[in-house]
């Protein structure tokens, strides 16, 4: 004869109790949120064309500042210098993305990355 009220042999999904799961997921999520919130007061920096121009960019990937050196400035080859503001502000974004692979990578919740 079945026995009613689903799947006793499971245990609840597999012997978790369901209410643990939940107390985990919670405090993941705020573990979660908390390292955004650091990551996002960090500051990262690159410069390139050897000090030429030089960016800081947040954590949340905001500009904070760029320098550029005036010897950088040439009437006469705009081009190079915006390759270089480019390449610069691509770098410091490049930082910000490794810094959230690694802060974030612990947590190997597929889809969050």
């Amino acid at each position: 004869m079945a026995k009613r009220g689903g799947f006793p042999a499971m245990g609840g999904f597999g012997g978790m109790n369901l209410n643990n799961l939940m107390k985990e997921a919670k405090k993941m999520q705020q573990d979660i949120e908390k390292s955004q919130e650091e990551l996002s007061q960090k500051e990262f920096d690159a410069t390139v064309g050897g000090g030429a121009v030089y960016v800081k960019v947040t954590g949340d990937k905001q500009i904070k500042e760029i320098t550029i050196a005036k010897d950088a400035v040439d009437p006469d080859d705009i081009e190079m210098l915006q390759d270089l503001i480019l390449t610069c502000v691509n770098e410091a974004l490049k930082k910000v993305d490794t810094a959230t692979q690694a802060s974030m990578g612990k947590y190997n919740i597929p889809g969050l990355m």
